[in-house]
């Protein structure tokens, strides 16, 4: 227990220091969370990268393995698979994260790195062969053990990323899915997942001092997804070491708030014909700010509590037989629905609309689709304009301008393009704005105008339009760059 007690307080030291040094550092730098999307909860920037605590908290004690000779140090040292896995794949997976919150990582990228790793743990031993079915016998999955353990950690990685919306939730979460490991692996004797938890642990609190609401840094995508990784691969040696009668049904449990989440949020946007991988504010925690009308901080602690149920439940699984686990599921499963109902995930009011929905959006993405590949394709401002000029009728809008201008440039220099509708209607108008960015530098606006009577913009067409800015700007930035390079390919625009 000495060495669990060193290795956390190791773990929460360095992630403090690490935590505070890059908050420093972001601020000084830049490296701030803009709000410059409608999906923000946040009113001001706040720094990001503060996963890089985690992640150095985390390792810093199991590197002191290293040079430390003790008996467990001896039983770490001995674990190659398992040092490689970790140490390799989450690092792997932080660059990622880290490469994402500096730069922005496209899906492709995001899911080719992650399905890599998946394989790679495989190809070391971290396999969920058998499938826990609590009316019945067990189920040895054969070839399927493959496809479902990459699957496995690709989802709890993008489960973790997906859950962090409000200040301390992904890392509050993923704590209590490691306190529900470390005590099962305690129960067990394995002294080296419980030395693993209780790193983890350490970065974990270590990082929430600073991230607990009101957050003075965020984890990003660096934190979000090595938390999901480490917990990912701990639930498969946790799942390989448990009973049959509940291998992988008590890390399913332990990580139950974020599956949760990330299923809903799978169902929710296939049914209404959304993309897989936008964002959205109807995930369970901006669901129960907006309809339960709490607040920030409650919000976290309702689903902290939440959390703390699945914990139990997933310990109560350790012990139950086949018919005990099958009650303490059935029990679980009626908390659900009275939440899911509570939250309106299951009014069936509103089937009737979610077709027509679908079919808006289908016709929405197809637009968007359109545009955004005539942008990055535009040669010059004019090109621009006609690449979302498309916008005009697919909207149904009054009135469409759209101003570039140079970063050198004064504010009120560059280029004005606007449309207007000839039969515009007599309602009064909606106006929406969206500033042209790239990172800090201002390059223009996109400014839409309504007169058939609606009061605000449609949730789907406000992200829409986000993705046709985003576009823009960067089409922007990369126009600006080639006329600097090569000005005489570039032709001036009269304003």
């Amino acid at each position: 227990m000495v060495t669990f007690f060193v290795a956390f307080l190791v773990s929460l030291l360095v992630a403090l220091v690490l935590t505070w040094r890059v908050r420093e550092r972001a601020l000084a730098w830049g490296w701030l969370d803009q709000v410059s999307s409608s999906r923000k909860v946040h009113v001001r920037p706040i720094p990001r990268l503060g996963g890089i605590g985690i992640v150095g908290g985390f390792f810093a004690p199991l590197c002191a393995l290293f040079l430390v000779d003790s008996g467990v140090g001896d039983q770490f040292v001995s674990q190659t698979s398992l040092i490689i896995g970790l140490f390799v794949g989450g690092a792997i997976i932080a660059g990622l994260g880290f490469y994402d919150d500096l730069k922005g990582a496209g899906a492709k990228l995001k899911f080719s790195v992650q399905f890599a790793v998946a394989l790679g743990l495989y190809a070391l031993g971290f396999r969920i062969e058998v499938l826990a079915n609590p009316f019945g016998a067990e189920l040895t999955l054969g070839l399927l053990s493959l496809p479902l353990t990459v699957l496995w950690v690709v989802g709890v990685i993008n489960a973790l990323n997906l859950i962090d919306g409000l200040d301390g939730l992904a890392g509050g979460v993923a704590f209590f899915g490691v306190g529900t490991h470390f005590l099962l692996a305690l129960m067990r004797g394995d002294v080296l997942l419980c030395l693993l938890m209780v790193s983890l642990a350490g970065a974990i609190l270590g990082f929430l001092v600073f991230n607990f609401n009101p957050a003075s840094i965020f984890m990003g995508d660096t934190g979000s997804m090595f938390l999901g990784f480490v917990l990912a691969a701990v639930s498969i040696k946790t799942s390989s070491k448990s009973g049959t009668a509940v291998a992988l049904l008590v890390p399913v449990m332990a990580l139950g708030l974020p599956i949760m989440d990330t299923l809903l949020a799978m169902v929710r946007r296939s049914l209404l014909g959304r993309p897989m991988f936008s964002a959205d504010k109807e995930h369970i925690h901006h669901r129960l700010m907006s309809r339960l009308l709490l607040s920030h901080r409650t919000t976290v602690l309702v689903l902290y509590a939440l959390c703390t149920l699945f914990m139990v439940t997933a310990l109560a699984l350790h012990f139950a037989n086949s018919l005990q686990s099958a009650l303490l599921l059935s029990g679980v499963g009626v908390v659900i629905m009275v939440l899911m109902r509570k939250l309106g995930y299951l009014d069936v009011r509103h089937m009737g609309a979610v077709h027509q929905t679908r079919h808006r959006n289908l016709e929405l993405r197809s637009l968007i689709r359109s545009v955004t590949a005539s942008v990055r394709a535009a040669g010059s401002f004019q090109e621009l304009w006609s690449a979302v000029r498309p916008l005009a009728q697919g909207l149904n809008l009054s009135a469409l301008e759209l101003r570039l201008r140079r970063p050198h440039e004064d504010v009120n220099a560059g280029v004005v393009f606007e449309s207007q509708h000839p039969d515009a209607g007599a309602a009064a108008a909606l106006e929406v704005r969206l500033d042209v960015k790239e990172e800090d530098a201002l390059l223009g606006a996109l400014r839409l105008v309504w007169r058939d009577g609606r009061a605000a913009i449609d949730r789907d067409e406000e992200l829409a339009l986000e993705v046709v800015a985003d576009a823009v700007a960067e089409r922007v930035g990369q126009l600006v760059a080639l006329e600097a390079a090569e000005p005489e390919r570039i032709i001036a625009l009269r304003r």
